[in-house]
C-alpha cells in the first residue's frame, strides 16, 4: 500500500496509475488525513454463469426449467383477427378466483 498526498500525487500521477494497475492500493491523503483511494478496476465477466442457473432453481425447488409454448404459437393469425372488435368488459379488471 502506497500512501501519498494530493500534492505529490498530481506530480507523479502516470506512476500512481502503473502502480495501481498492478494491484497496488494507492492511499491519497490531505493534511496527513486519508481522503480517497487508487485501485485497479477488476474486469467483468459478461458471460452467462449456467451453474448459477441451475443452483438458483434447484434451491427454489424449480423442476421445470422452460414454461410451455402451445404448438400453434407462431401460426397465422385469422384474416378477421385486426377488425373484430374487443368484447364490452375488456377494459374491466378481471376478479381472479380464490384459492
Amino acid at each position: 500500500m502506497t500512501i501519498v498526498s494530493i500534492k505529490n500525487g498530481k506530480d507523479h500521477f502516470p506512476q500512481l496509475v502503473r502502480k495501481a494497475e498492478k494491484g497496488d492500493t494507492i492511499t491519497i491523503t490531505r493534511n496527513g488525513t486519508p481522503v480517497a483511494e487508487m485501485t485497479a478496476i477488476k474486469k467483468r465477466s459478461y458471460a452467462i454463469d449456467w451453474d448459477a442457473g441451475e443452483r438458483y432453481l434447484r434451491e427454489h425447488g424449480i423442476k421445470r426449467k422452460k414454461g410451455w409454448i402451445a404448438p400453434d404459437f407462431d401460426d397465422p393469425l385469422p384474416e378477421d383477427f385486426l377488425i373484430t372488435p374487443l368484447p364490452e368488459d375488456f377494459d374491466e379488471p378481471k376478479q381472479r378466483p380464490k384459492k
